[in-house]
């Protein structure tokens, strides 16, 4: 029984299991078994149940433990735990923190018309309100030489009326290209859990005993107000940079109540963040993974994880077909070698792009796995022999047999018609952006034209197999089944292109390739195909194929 098992099936069987846990996990987490009788000893009920007067105070310091002195920059004399509020203050910048050092946020929920300090039943936390972080290089012109500051700085003076184009003094020195800054975060987000849970003791969560301050009142256990302050909300596209200058910046204060459920969620997810940054994640890189969390609710938070298990399990199963069918392939008759030869050139373009991007490793690493299975098909389908002699390799292409040369012959003439359109828009394009557009480099501009070419006009590349399928009338060669899966990761790969931070062109591409994808399955409908029949060029497709059935006469 166990040896009929398929590897496929197997596969599938393990990934029910794994979201059948995951779910479970999830439960767990979000649910919180409340105490059986509120008034038992073994209970730990809230301070905020009997509405306390309660004042909320920020302070700065150079040291999280107020080493040096600290500053109030803002106070809630009135604090209400369940009323939402959002308060912009000016925070003056000490020299050493101008001087590319730290600067630290102690927060307090205290007794109101009294110090945090001089109030036994304060709850605090200290959160970084700078990071370190490699600048972004400054884009120019590569025909004037004008870069982004420089033109900023003439468009605001003419603004002003001002025709002195030396008034303005000059442009900020930028930092150097591999040496970190310090940044100002922008925001600073609070929470409270506003209902008056009531703990029991003895099954008390693991992850939120970290944040829980409890005293004795009388027989009773009494726990302070959960303070928790949201480090995902601290996203790349809100920092700073801060330089000699800057001697005060807005900080935007942000509060709100939270339930006793999200904030357990949160706290697993930011500890999750934190563990990737200690792997070698950037802060850049943890930044895409906070924007799934943070741009989205519960509920399509729970959508996207299911949606991106699906994408995991068919990029696998796809992964594993395609590999099977490439290593299984002797001929290339009725597949556009042209084709194969694109796919490799344009992978591996994306995959320049999106590393001279800095996009996310989430997108980046994917990318480059499949630039290394590009360069294998193109070696078999070129049929590629490499041989070593004295250190230098020697390269050795097959012949093609006349069915295999028929298939070249239709896919050298759809390159044909399609060069007409292709080159003159890719020429033009990379033109219009030397003049117009902005680049850090002349390699930025070459990979840029490049990508844009691919992603713009990339698909017409795609258009000669489904010519050798309409001359051929035939669509037995493809690999169907790897064919499937990747369709269903192209639909995927739309909801992912709304969550995970990627530049607009990647964007593009996802829907791009829908429609690619409908032709084929048109083709796929219109020649349907007889696995069990020999075909013209005397190869039958069917995998398994059927043993006769023996009859009695």
């Amino acid at each position: 029984m166990f040896l009929k098992t398929s590897f496929t099936s197997l596969i599938v069987g393990v990934f029910v299991v794994y979201v059948l846990h995951t779910c479970w996990v999830m439960y767990g987490i979000v649910y919180t078994k409340p105490c059986d009788n509120p008034k038992a000893d073994n209970c730990i009920t809230a301070f905020i149940a009997g509405n306390p007067k309660l004042q909320l105070s920020i302070y700065t310091a150079l040291h999280p433990n107020a080493d040096g002195g600290h500053t109030l920059i803002h106070k809630e004399e009135t604090f209400d735990v369940n009323s939402k509020f959002e308060r912009i203050v000016n925070v003056s910048l000490p020299k050493k923190t101008r001087n590319n050092g730290t600067l630290y946020a102690l927060i307090f929920v205290h007794q109101a018309g009294i110090t945090p300090w001089q109030d036994p039943r304060q709850v605090h936390l200290v959160a970084q309100l700078t990071t370190y972080m490699v600048p972004k290089l400054p884009e120019i012109s590569l025909i004037s030489r004008e870069d982004q500051t420089q033109g900023q700085k003439e468009e605001a003076q003419q603004k002003k009326g001002d025709g002195n184009p030396a008034a303005g003094g000059k442009a900020a020195p930028t930092s150097t290209a591999d040496h970190p800054v310090s940044h100002w975060r922008t925001r600073l987000t609070l929470n409270i859990v506003g209902d008056p849970f009531v703990f029991d003791r003895e099954s008390l969560p693991s992850d939120v005993h970290r944040y829980l301050r409890v005293f004795q009142n009388g027989k009773k256990m009494v726990y302070l107000p959960l303070l928790f302050v949201d480090e995902l909300s601290n996203r790349v596209k809100d920092l700073a940079e801060i330089n000699s200058t800057s001697m005060e910046l807005p900080l935007t204060i942000s509060y709100d109540s939270i339930s006793l459920g999200r904030l357990r969620f949160w706290i697993h997810m930011q500890d999750a963040v934190f563990s990737l940054q200690q792997f070698g994640f950037t802060e850049k890189d943890a930044d895409e993974i906070k924007g799934i969390f943070v741009d989205t609710n519960l509920y399509f938070l729970a959508l996207t994880f299911f949606v991106a298990a699906f994408h995991l399990l068919f990029d696998f199963l796809a992964f594993k077909n395609d590999i099977s069918f490439w290593k299984e392939k002797k001929s290339m008759v009725g597949m556009s070698s042209k084709a194969v030869l694109w796919r490799c050139f344009s992978t591996i373009v994306i995959f320049l792009y999106l590393f001279d991007e800095q996009t996310s490793l989430l997108v980046l690493i994917p990318a480059g796995i499949g630039s290394i299975i590009e360069v294998w098909k193109v070696k078999k389908a070129l049929k590629i022999q490499v041989y070593w002699k004295g250190g230098k390799p020697t390269f050795l292409f097959g012949k093609l047999d006349e069915s295999e040369r028929r298939t070249e012959h239709y896919d050298t003439l759809a390159m044909k018609y399609l060069s007409y359109l292709l080159y003159p828009l890719c020429i033009g394009g990379a033109v219009y952006a030397l003049i117009f557009l902005r680049y850090k480099s002349w390699y930025s501009w070459l990979i840029n034209s490049l990508v844009n070419g691919v992603y713009a006009f990339g698909f017409l590349f795609m258009l000669p197999q489904l010519f050798v399928n309409y001359k051929l009338k035939s669509v037995a060669h493809l690999p169907w089944k790897a064919f499937m899966y990747k369709a269903f990761n192209t639909f995927i790969d739309d909801v992912f292109a709304f969550i995970i931070t990627m530049p607009t062109s990647h964007r593009l591409a996802c829907f791009r390739d829908d429609v690619v994808f409908l032709i084929y399955l048109y083709q796929r409908w219109l020649y349907p195909v007889d696995k069990t029949r020999v075909n013209e060029y005397g190869v039958s497709y069917d995998e398994e194929p059927q043993k006769e059935k023996t009859h009695k006469d």
